[in-house]
This record gives C-alpha cells, structure tokens and sequence, in this order.
C-alpha cells in the first residue's frame, strides 16, 4: 500500500477523525489538517491526495457567521473535479452534497444516538464497497440537517428517520450522514459538547445512557470503515 497525503477538515475541536487517525497511522499514511477553529490554513490541491471533511455544529449555509466556510466549500468542490478521494461524515457529507449541486435542509426531527441503517443494493456492488464483508445494521447519528442525493450520485444507505444516509459519487467521492469514525472517547466529546441536543424527547433522540450502551457497537462500525478506507486505498 503506497503512502497516501490525508488532509482533514476540523471544525470544532470534539469532531476529530476519531478511528481514521489510527487506520492512517497503522498504514504509514501523512495526515495533515485545516483546523477552522484555530486558523485557516488550506493546502494546495496538488499536495494531498485524500480529502476527509468532519461533522460540526454549523450548519452549510452559515457563511455569515463562519466565512472559512466559502473557501473550505470551494475546496472541496476541486477535490472532488480533481478526482481526489474525498469522504464527508455529517456535516461534511452535507457539504459535498451541497457542493455537487444538491440541497441540504433541517430535517423534521433530530436523529441522535445508535440507530438502524438500512443499506442499498446498490452499495453493495459500488466499486468502492465490492470487498466489504459485512454491513452494519446500526450506526451513530447526531443530526438534523440532511442532504438530497446530488445528480449523478447513487443513494447508499437509508433510515426510518432519514431517507438519505449516505451517497457515492464517481466511485471516490462519499458521503455519509452517519459518524463511522465513532470512537469510546470522540462519543464521550460529542455527549459533553452537545447535550444540550438530547433535551428533545422522540423516538429518534436516545438518553445518555442508550447512547453510552451504543458503544458495543463501535468495534462493527470501524471495522467496516476499515474495509471502505483499505479498498480506497487500492484502487
């Protein structure tokens, strides 16, 4: 496996790349990062060969409030043109499906904690996925926001709260709605930054402690983007 350039877009602090950090160490991949948090270096395009864009409070259309995000959407936007690998989880799902021309907008309701994922048949013969041995049948959420499929995009996953969950876009470009990367200690970050969330009661907004029981589930999740990320990097 050749040694790949990651560069990751940070946008709070809590909302690192969490299991990915330890998939590119193990495999001697450089990681570098535009923390937008605490400065606004961008790379150049040329000096990175994959592109991981995290989740974060904002939401896409808040420019006003964060102007990095017009730079950062630009960014994406050559990546993706330049046929970069580029993955987004949450709001940088959002932000590639909004920079491939697609709508984002508030869903109806939150959708936090460990819930069911329904994946296509379409997912399961996307290039990108050919190697996986198993899908996971629960993952972690912690949104509202959702995005249309852009144009030219397949749908890669659903849920009952969300119909859109994920999407691939010519075989290098995805995004998920949901978190993967989910770690013990990036769900311990997400409870103490955001619980001000959970104060909604559905059935799609899980306590605390539901949320905290979910951690049996980590190890299927990352191993599962293990697999995604190993087959990326073959291709």
């Amino acid at each position: 496996m050749a040694q790949l350039r990651i560069h990751y877009f940070q946008h709070v602090p809590f909302e690192g790349i969490g299991y990915m950090e330890e998939w590119a160490n193990s495999n001697g991949h450089q990681l570098s990062a535009t923390r937008f948090y605490d400065g606004k270096y961008l790379p150049r395009i040329e000096d990175i060969d994959w592109l991981i864009v995290m989740g974060g409070p904002m939401d896409i259309y808040q420019d006003g409030e964060y102007p990095w995000l017009a730079a950062e959407k630009r960014f994406i936007k050559q990546a993706i043109d330049s046929g970069k690998v580029v993955l987004g989880f949450c709001l940088g799902g959002q932000l590639i499906a909004h920079v491939l021309g697609a709508k984002v907008n508030c869903g109806e309701q939150k959708e936090i904690g460990w819930h069911p994922v329904l994946f296509t048949e379409e997912a399961k013969t996307a290039k990108a996925f050919t190697t996986i041995t198993s899908f996971p049948s629960t993952v972690f959420h912690w949104h509202q926001d959702m995005f249309d499929i852009p144009q030219g995009a397949v749908r890669m996953a659903s849920s009952f709260a969300c119909r859109n969950q994920a999407f691939i876009f010519n075989d290098t470009t995805i995004a998920f709605q949901f978190h993967l990367e989910t770690t013990a200690a990036s769900m311990r970050g997400m409870l103490a930054n955001c619980a001000s969330d959970l104060a909604t009661r559905s059935e799609y907004v899980q306590t605390t402690a539901q949320i905290l029981d979910g951690e049996k589930y980590i190890a299927a999740n990352n191993r599962f983007l293990k697999e995604i990320l190993d087959r990326l990097s073959s291709m």
